[in-house]
């Protein structure tokens, strides 16, 4: 299998982007990673840039693809955090969520920490949406949420867990590699894209689409005109990366 891939990131009308996304591919080798900081005052975009540099570089020296792969290089990214923080005091705060994806061209394993997202489809549906690690998620886990409520939830943004936290750290982690398929796709986004963009109108979307780039762009054209009608509302950064697996 070989992969195409695109990506589009925007501080929108935030003061700075603290988003960060980046991939590598080699060989039939491929490790994709999006990431959205916290912390402000440029504490976020460190934090962000940190996780995929750090990520990306784990992946070229050790290149494996597998779950515990997976957690060695999320929990490298997580330490760098934890280390910076550490060596500059105005940076103690800074945090980020994560998610990645990793590929030998014939399976593909991913992770993730806090509400960005991965969403696999084949044959243009949907077959897998990572859970957010948040409290509105947490209350649709325990049935008193519907998952159409976690979009505008008045605690969307308490996350439970991110890299650069105290205490143990505890991503998600796909348990087995999966088999890929032709024709399958990814979408990995934060939550300043998903937010505005249903599931439903990603498969649509999709199926007009010949390339990630324009899967994208028209997700994006979609996703600010929706925005500009909550005019009341200021808008996050987004950031979205898509692949398509191809033969």
């Amino acid at each position: 299998m070989r992969f195409v891939t695109a990506f589009i990131s925007s501080r929108h009308n935030r003061p700075q982007n603290e988003d960060c996304s980046g991939y590598f591919l080699k060989d039939g080798l491929g490790c994709w990673a999006v990431a959205d900081g916290l912390g402000g005052h440029f504490g976020g975009e460190t934090a962000s840039c940190l996780a995929v540099e750090n990520i990306i570089s784990s992946f070229k020296a050790h290149q494996g693809c597998s779950p515990a792969m997976t957690f060695q290089y999320l929990e490298a990214a997580h330490n760098a955090i934890l280390a910076r923080q550490a060596a500059e005091a105005g940076l103690s705060a800074m945090r980020t969520t994560v998610v990645v994806l990793l590929s030998d061209s014939q399976g593909a394993v991913w992770g993730h920490a806090g509400d960005s997202r991965l969403y696999q489809f084949r044959q243009g549906r949907i077959i897998f949406q990572t859970r957010d690690h948040s409290v509105p998620q947490a209350l649709v886990n325990a049935g008193d949420l519907k998952p159409e409520e976690v979009r505008f939830h008045e605690d969307r943004h308490r996350l439970l867990r991110v890299l650069g936290q105290d205490g143990d750290f505890r991503p998600t982690i796909l348990e087995e590699k999966i088999p890929l398929v032709d024709g399958d796709a990814f979408l990995l986004c934060t939550d300043g894209f998903w937010e505005y963009m249903l599931e439903t109108e990603m498969e649509n979307v999709l199926a007009k689409a010949t390339n990630p780039q324009d899967w994208l762009d028209l997700m994006e054209h979609d996703l600010l005109r929706r925005a500009n009608q909550d005019a009341k509302k200021e808008h996050d950064n987004y950031t979205a990366m898509g692949i398509f697996v191809r033969k």
